[in-house]
């Protein structure tokens, strides 16, 4: 089986910073990237950053010149770093494994959209 641990989440006051961080471990054969998505409540779930595991990146255009996302391939790790976070950034942080194959012991298994639990993110006015 795959792991993932979020961890990082938090209250902060508008204008404030997160680190959030994300990792990944089993017997992990190939990742083709990882990002954050975000669910606030009664909203539907959307992207906040990804990064490929080539580096290239995509971020919501409600997050661009905020939010940074970054990498580690060999530790299957990704962060996201929150500046200037506003009210509206509220929501659970959920991190997302791409295209996914990883050894369960008895074959190679291929996903896609693999989940973590999330990590609350509260910014108060």
């Amino acid at each position: 089986q795959v792991q993932v641990v979020e961890s990082g989440g938090g209250s902060v006051q508008a204008g404030g910073s997160l680190r959030l961080s994300c990792a990944a471990s089993g017997r992990i054969l190939n990742l083709s990237g990882m990002g954050w998505y975000r669910q606030a409540p009664g909203k539907q779930r959307e992207l906040v950053a990804t990064i490929t595991y080539g580096g290239a990146t995509t971020y919501a255009d409600s997050v661009k010149g905020r939010f940074s996302i970054s990498g580690d391939n060999l530790k299957n790790t990704v962060f996201l770093q929150m500046n200037s976070l506003k009210p509206e950034d509220t929501a659970v942080y959920y991190c997302n494994l791409d295209r996914l194959t990883y050894d369960n012991g008895n074959s190679y298994i291929a996903l896609r959209d693999y989940w973590g639990q999330g990590t609350q993110v509260t910014v108060s006015s």
